[in-house]
């Protein structure tokens, strides 16, 4: 990279952010820190073609990076730590919140880590009666469409974390975040489950691409209490 257009980019940059930048502009910052001599514009447009968005770069594999050439390991590792600081910045800010409001404070933490996973993978927040995060965790990985769930393993950990309530995240690969009938069925095991230990399950969020499905949203959670307090009473009728 000539390094007039590289004080350029910088200074671009700290005028005004990433505002007006191309996505092939910003990789191509990341990859100067790493080869602060060298024109990185060409593997920044290649990167670009080969994962499509930026974000796809951001989630690519540093040995899928290197497959580039021109890409070494110093810029790779540029790249994955700057999202992983991300993450651990987002993960900060959701965990010292007073409380959660919202299905979408929870979809804004999560999509940056979650919506470009070429596996499902299932994740539990634990939470306090005063709806604070006491914890984040990835419980279970999954194939491409189908993450084994443990409900028995769900509840183990959620009394072990002490927790009152509890938030359930996964994300679709296809990008399409609509509940299928086995999400459906996991999820009114695990309000049953939840009412049976007196954990509150507060939602389950389905992550596709820039966008969400709220089963609190949806009103299904509220429905999955209801039918579990239907069987409780027809039960003890009988």
């Amino acid at each position: 990279m000539p390094v007039g257009h590289r004080k350029r980019l910088r200074e671009r940059f700290i005028k005004s952010g990433l505002s007006g930048f191309a996505d092939y502009e910003v990789v191509e910052l990341l990859l100067s820190l790493g080869t602060p001599r060298k024109d990185c514009k060409p593997q920044a447009k290649e990167a670009i073609k080969r994962f499509k968005p930026l974000r796809g770069v951001l989630s690519a594999s540093p040995q899928e990076l290197q497959q580039i050439d021109g890409i070494g390991s110093h810029s790779a590792f540029g790249i994955k730590l700057v999202q992983e600081v991300a993450r651990e910045f987002l993960k900060e800010e959701i965990v010292d919140k007073p409380s959660i409001q919202s299905s979408r404070e929870i979809y804004d933490y999560l999509c940056h880590s979650m919506r470009d996973l070429k596996k499902e993978v299932f994740k539990v927040l634990y939470l306090t009666s005063q709806n604070q995060i006491i914890d984040t965790a990835d419980l279970f990985e999954g194939t491409v469409d189908h993450s084994p769930v443990s409900l028995r393993e769900v509840m183990e950990q959620a009394l072990a974390h002490n927790a009152a309530s509890l938030i359930f995240a996964h994300n679709h690969p296809s990008g399409n975040c609509e509940p299928s009938q086995s999400d459906k069925e996991l999820t009114r095991d695990l309000v049953f489950a939840g009412c049976m230990m007196q954990l509150s399950v507060l939602d389950h969020i389905i992550i596709g691409n820039n966008k969400y499905f709220s089963f609190a949203g949806g009103g299904l959670i509220d429905q999955y209490e209801k039918d579990f307090l239907g069987l409780k009473v027809k039960g003890n009728q009988g």
